[in-house]
């Protein structure tokens, strides 16, 4: 008699997402923020996860480097399954810093983008507060020694949930001025800090908080007061959008 199939992590995220109003509230103001930014048009989400984009922006198509039910299709943000200049925008939200060879995804995109078309991400941002947390209160490593615009050779045994969450921080603010000659493709637009208490107090896609749900909406309307002053010396969140030239 053939058991239930295995629990996969994308099983486990939909779960908590579920049972855990405090992160629901916490990433329905992300979810936010990176649709203001999108164009008008179709959306690429890679690292879609439990699969949430889709109920703020409709013209969707959720990926993952997984299958899983809810998802539109199994990609590798490294090799995108899809014709060239078919999307208007692509989204991926905490991905960016487990992708193998960053320099690969990005020529990925420029492909599969329109002129014009936008990449938004919301990734780590490792400021000297956050840093702290995320080397010791966080599973994933910070290697801020790594060069993010080597090219690395593929490992086919590699764990596609390795990370580094120094990447985005080195690509978009240690080295910015280098991302431009890498990637001429695109123009960096925007990087702005995010996240000050409610992320760190919510626990994330862990199953505990210190915070109740009700209160993110108060702390994030103060947050956005305190970045001004803080945001440099705290943040835990880069929010970013690339324009294809």
């Amino acid at each position: 008699m053939s058991g239930a199939a295995p629990a996969t992590p994308l099983d486990s995220y939909r779960e908590i997402w579920r049972r855990k109003a405090v992160l629901r509230a916490l990433y329905d103001d992300y979810y936010l923020r990176i649709i203001k930014l999108l164009k008008p048009g179709r959306t690429l989400e890679l690292g879609a996860g439990s699969g949430h984009l889709r109920t703020y922006s409709a013209n969707s198509v959720l990926t993952d480097i997984q299958p899983a039910p809810w998802l539109d299709a199994a990609a590798d943000a490294q090799a995108l399954p899809f014709r060239d200049a078919c999307f208007d925008n692509i989204v991926l939200l905490d991905v960016l810093h487990h992708v193998e060879n960053p320099t690969s995804f990005f020529a990925e995109a420029a492909r599969v983008l329109k002129p014009g078309g936008r990449i938004v991400m919301l990734e780590p941002a490792i400021t000297p507060l956050s840093g702290l947390f995320y080397r010791y209160l966080h599973p994933e490593p910070v290697n801020m020694s790594q060069d993010p615009f080597a090219e690395v050779a593929a490992n086919p045994k590699r764990d596609p949930y390795d990370a580094n969450q120094a990447i985005p921080t080195l690509l978009f603010r240690h080295r910015r001025a280098e991302f431009d000659q890498h990637f001429p493709n695109f123009h960096l637009a925007l990087v702005r800090n995010l996240s000050l208490f409610a992320y760190p107090l919510s626990g994330g896609f862990r199953r505990w908080s210190l915070v109740p749900a009700f209160v993110v909406r108060p702390l994030l309307l103060i947050e956005d007061v305190l970045l001004i002053l803080l945001g440099r010396f705290m943040a835990f969140r880069l929010l970013v959008m690339l324009e294809r030239r």
